[in-house]
């Protein structure tokens, strides 16, 4: 009995260890063997009166351009926080692509924040799933992760925040995004903008 006790405090000690001070954190879970923390499928929406301060974030591409989302104000920008090895953001990386290409002419941007991999590494993925656009590179830095603290659990990936044209969080999703989702999100942050 004493030795299923110490099991069951040794687990219970372990699963603390995925826990972060993010209060939205504590809905990820932890992930496969790739030493990351998966989201739970959460996805929430913030009404526009109730939005932060815009997101401040810019860092260097995978092709080596810089890119600074503050630059695209009055656009409906998606964040997908994403690396090469983590099975979700490969599931979901199809539907990614789709989206991003489906809504490319009703004013949203798409950018891949990449947590874990270099230049090479991030192009070679996103040519395996046709992803046209950018990612920022933040693994040496983590700059990009740090100017998100508060809206995306340090460890949670994926991650996708869908930012409204002034820039600020108007819905996030933790873990692997489906399109029907996105989509339905999308069009929810473009109709507040008036028809497209």
């Amino acid at each position: 009995m004493s030795r299923l006790v110490a099991v069951l405090l040794a687990g219970a000690v372990a699963l603390a260890g995925c826990s972060t001070s993010d209060s939205l954190s504590q809905q990820a879970r932890a992930g496969d063997s790739k030493n990351y923390v998966s989201g739970d499928g959460t996805v929430s929406t913030v009404p526009a009166a109730e939005r932060e301060e815009p997101v401040e974030l810019a860092g260097t591409t995978a092709e080596g351009d810089q890119v600074d989302v503050a630059a695209w104000r009055g656009d409906v920008v998606v964040l997908n926080v994403w690396y090469a090895a983590c099975a979700p953001c490969r599931a979901e990386a199809p539907d990614l692509a789709e989206v991003s290409a489906e809504y490319a002419d009703r004013g949203v941007r798409f950018l891949g924040i990449n947590t874990r991999d270099d230049a090479a590494g991030a192009q070679a993925f996103q040519r395996t799933y046709g992803i046209e656009y950018p990612s920022v590179l933040d693994a040496t830095s983590g700059a990009a992760l740090l100017s998100l603290r508060g809206k995306v659990p340090p460890q949670a990936v994926p991650t996708t925040l869908v930012l409204d044209a002034e820039g600020r969080v108007a819905a996030r999703a933790l873990g692997r995004i489906d399109g029907s989702t996105l989509r339905g999100l999308l069009d929810d942050v473009l109709a507040e903008e008036g028809p497209a």
